[in-house]
């Protein structure tokens, strides 16, 4: 007859592994008991703020910011505050310079520039672009054609300010010039503030579900009742 096995050699190496497998549920939680606050606090110091920001509505305060901008390809500084004393302002947000929808709401807004003079209104367009590609995009006939200026928000600060989320740079887009877009994105958002620094409308592309130009037909509607 052969032998027969051990019945305390196969019982060994399943007792070491019960009695690993106890060690390792003891020291997790004592870690999760001693460790969880400071595990809170390090995972908090990584939570992007502007994650949770909400998109201000009607009422609300606008912020007032300053921001390089671009008049018919002039840089000069712009102040919502000072826009702000000659009337209302319609602050438009906008992806990017030289894409379809983008250029069309610019076109928009020129070809009814003078229609929202007429109701003391000023218009100022905000994206991630830098400022030298806005100075050629304000000034170009087939966009803004040097009617409205345009503002810098690089790094995306005066979006925070509203609530916006800026989309990080998307790999492989490119503009009508087939430029690489190596910005981030602003979602298309429209807000319409009277001159007492306070928001009357907001229009969101993503939201609303409207097309470029009718952010500018909307907008102008409102500023000509004020």
């Amino acid at each position: 007859m052969g032998r027969q096995p051990s019945k305390v050699g196969s019982f060994m190496p399943q007792f070491f592994v019960s009695l690993w497998g106890i060690c390792n549920c003891i020291k997790k939680q004592f870690i999760m008991k001693n460790y969880s606050p400071l595990l809170l606090i390090f995972g908090l110091l990584f939570i992007n703020p502007h994650s949770f920001a909400q998109v201000l509505s009607n009422g609300s305060a606008a912020p007032l910011f300053n921001s390089k901008a671009s008049l018919a390809g002039n840089e000069f500084d712009f102040s919502l505050k000072k826009a702000l004393a000659k009337g209302p302002v319609v602050l438009y947000f906008y992806p990017s310079a030289y894409t379809g929808g983008c250029d069309l709401e610019a076109h928009t807004f020129a070809e009814f520039k003078d229609k929202f003079t007429a109701a003391g209104a000023t218009i100022i367009g905000v994206s991630a672009d830098d400022i030298q590609r806005l100075k050629s995009f304000s000034s170009n006939p087939d966009y803004c054609a040097g009617k409205f200026p345009v503002a810098s928000d690089s790094a995306g600060k005066i979006a925070a300010m509203y609530g916006l989320e800026v989309m990080p740079p998307q790999p492989g887009v490119k503009d009508v010039n087939g430029q690489q877009v190596t910005h981030g994105f602003i979602p298309r958002t429209t807000f319409v503030i009277n001159k007492n620094d306070k928001i009357i409308a907001v229009f969101s592309s993503k939201t609303d579900h409207i097309s470029p130009d009718e952010h500018v037909k909307k907008s102008l509607a409102i500023v000509s009742e004020l």
